[in-house]
C-alpha cells in the first residue's frame, strides 16, 4: 500500500484563488505525499488523486454517482483494479443544519458516520459567517477514530487529518473522505 495510506497525520491544502477546477496538495510535515486534481466544468464530480503533480501514479478516483443528488453518493475507486473500495454518502436533510456523511465499504452498508463537531458552530457558519472553521469526527461504532480539523486562513484552505491507531476503517476511505471534505464542504461558504 502507498506510504500516504500508512500516515496517522497529514494536511490537505487547497489554494482559494485558482482559476479552473481545484487542486490540493497533501503534506506529511513539509513533504508533499499526494496531489489531488478536481476537474472543472464537470456535471458529475470527478476527483483524481496521485502521488505527485506529475500525475503518473494514480492512487484513488472519486466519482459522483449522479449529476444532482441531494444525498450525494461518491464512489471511491482503486484505479489500478478499477474496483470500488467504498462510498461516501452525504445525508441530505440532516446536513442542512449540521453536515453529516456515511462511509460505506464496497457492500453499501454504513460502517462509519462523519459529522460536524458542533451544531452551534455549524449554525453560525451557515447563517452568520463562513469564516468559522469546520471540524468533523469520524465514528466507527461508538468510537471516534478520525478527526478532521479545518484551520482558518483566508487564502489557503487547510484540513488537518488525525487518525487514531485503533481505526478499523480502510485508510483509503478515510483519505478519500478528507479530500471530499476539502472539495465539497470547503467550497460551500
Amino acid at each position: 500500500m502507498t506510504e500516504l495510506f500508512e500516515l496517522d497525520r497529514y494536511v490537505i491544502r487547497r489554494k482559494v484563488f485558482k482559476f479552473l477546477g481545484a487542486s490540493f496538495h497533501v503534506y506529511d510535515g513539509d513533504r508533499i505525499v499526494g496531489f489531488c486534481a478536481q476537474k472543472a466544468f464537470k456535471l458529475r464530480e470527478d476527483i483524481r488523486i496521485y502521488t505527485d503533480e506529475s500525475k503518473q501514479e494514480p492512487l484513488i478516483h472519486i466519482n459522483a454517482r449522479q449529476i444532482l443528488d441531494f444525498s450525494a453518493a461518491y464512489d471511491i475507486v482503486d484505479p489500478r483494479s478499477n474496483s470500488v473500495i467504498g462510498t461516501a454518502r452525504r445525508k441530505g436533510f440532516r446536513s442542512l443544519l449540521r453536515d453529516s456523511w456515511e462511509i460505506l465499504p464496497a457492500g453499501d452498508q454504513p460502517t462509519a458516520q462523519l459529522e460536524e463537531d458542533s451544531a452551534g458552530l455549524a449554525l453560525i457558519r451557515r447563517f452568520v459567517s463562513d469564516l468559522v472553521p469546520q471540524s468533523f469526527q469520524l465514528k466507527a461504532g461508538d468510537r471516534h477514530v478520525v478527526k478532521f480539523k479545518q484551520r482558518f486562513n483566508p487564502f489557503v484552505y487547510r484540513l488537518e487529518v488525525a487518525i487514531d491507531q485503533s481505526n478499523p476503517i480502510d485508510r483509503r476511505l478515510v483519505f478519500a473522505t478528507a479530500v471530499l471534505l476539502a472539495a465539497i464542504e470547503g467550497r460551500q461558504g
